[in-house]
């Protein structure tokens, strides 16, 4: 399978964007196919001109920017890794401006916007931030029963472990990917933190997976102060490792749990750190409903756009993993690993607390069907087309 190009959902973002904005950086981890996009997409321009900025020879041609880029006019110019080069972006300014026009340069990094930001901000309303994920459910599967989402399941969405031939091969390419984004890519961002350090807390976070974080509890345990814990907790969300989920707040008069919840942002790296090897591992982890319930919300939440959300729950016990909402409109979205899904009185009582106009049970089911007013058991694919129609 390695070497076949799977289209990628964020193709059409970019087109659009690329025809509105003078640049648009893709921002997403190391390896996730950000590159490969990129190449895929300018294929058929012969002007463009792709630099990466790891390779020495590629940075040389850059000792003068400005030259550089006035000696090859009306070109498209994509940089890669741009996080090495920050100093880069007033240059680009600066030619963006003289030249005037859309689409002038792709622009790739591996840290979030907030970790650019402070270098990026010189090209405020010259820019638009796309972010490409590990592969998505509807991009590499026929449909979301459990043998159809059993591969993407336990190998993640990162190409290269995906299209591994092997489990074995898969394995030990996510192994090195977490060995080499602590010893390497790390300290490239500026962080200077043990390897050893930060592996201890990403295992730890693993087997908090789907749960609410104390990062008290788990400073004590690492025998590091919580703030230290929530500057590496930082990190590890900028760098798109993992997922922070804030609680929903709402105002109906209820003891909320205001803790956020965290995730492991891919399956993949989620099964090793855990050191699953296989699917029946798996099946029979502890961890199975919640690395279940983080698919659905990575696929849900990657397909979404100027909305809010978080979980909720409240001390009474009333639950709901995923709350989204804009404007007058609020969807409910409970997460089960199971083809015959059941809910508790807890779901009920958060529908009725928040009075929602829908609930999705998301199941790796072959088919949704109603289970009541409002109420509907749906596959993780018409759960994001539910959801994207909820929210046009």
């Amino acid at each position: 399978m390695q070497g076949k190009y799977i289209p990628r959902q964020l193709q059409s973002d970019l087109g659009r964007y690329m025809k509105e904005f003078p640049a648009v950086v893709i921002l997403g981890p190391r390896q996730v196919g950000k590159s490969t996009l990129a190449k895929h997409f300018l294929r058929t321009d012969p002007g463009a001109y792709y630099l990466d900025l790891e390779r020495p020879s590629d940075l040389r041609k850059l000792s003068d920017p400005e030259l550089f880029f006035k000696s090859n006019p009306e070109k498209v110019f994509c940089l890669d890794e741009i996080q090495r080069t920050p100093e880069l972006f007033p240059f680009l300014r600066s030619i963006i401006d003289e030249n005037d026009t859309t689409g002038q340069f792709l622009i790739l990094g591996s840290a979030s916007r907030d970790l650019i930001r402070q270098s990026s901000e010189t090209l405020a309303g010259r820019i638009a931030y796309l972010e490409l994920t590990p592969f998505l459910c509807w991009e590499v599967t026929a449909n979301a029963s459990y043998n159809s989402l059993q591969p993407l399941w336990l190998r993640g969405g990162f190409p290269l472990s995906f299209l591994r031939q092997t489990e074995d091969a898969s394995l030990r390419w996510r192994e090195e990917f977490i060995r080499t984004f602590l010893e390497r890519d790390i300290p490239q961002l500026g962080f200077k933190i043990p390897s050893t350090t930060m592996e201890r807390l990403w295992q730890m976070l693993a087997h908090y997976h789907g749960h609410i974080l104390n990062t008290s509890k788990l400073g004590q345990s690492l025998g590091m102060s919580h703030t230290t814990v929530k500057r590496y907790l930082d990190i590890l969300t900028k760098s798109f490792m993992i997922r922070v989920l804030p609680p929903f707040i709402s105002n109906v008069k209820k003891r909320l749990v205001k803790s956020p919840k965290v995730y492991i942002r891919d399956s993949g790296i989620l099964n090793s750190l855990l050191e699953i090897c296989d699917f029946n591992q798996l099946l029979g982890h502890p961890v199975f409903g919640a690395s279940w319930e983080g698919i659905v919300i990575e696929n849900i939440l990657s397909n979404i756009k100027n909305c809010s959300f978080g979980f909720y729950r409240t001390s009474a016990g009333a639950e709901i993993d995923l709350v989204v909402s804009r404007q007058n409109r609020t969807i409910g979205i409970e997460c089960k690993a199971s083809t015959s899904p059941q809910v508790t009185r807890g779901f009920w009582n958060a529908k009725k607390d928040l009075k929602l106009d829908e609930c999705l049970i998301v199941s790796p089911v072959d088919e949704g069907y109603p289970i009541a007013g409002g109420v509907s058991v749906c596959t993780l694919r018409g759960a994001v087309e539910k959801v994207q129609n909820r929210f046009l």
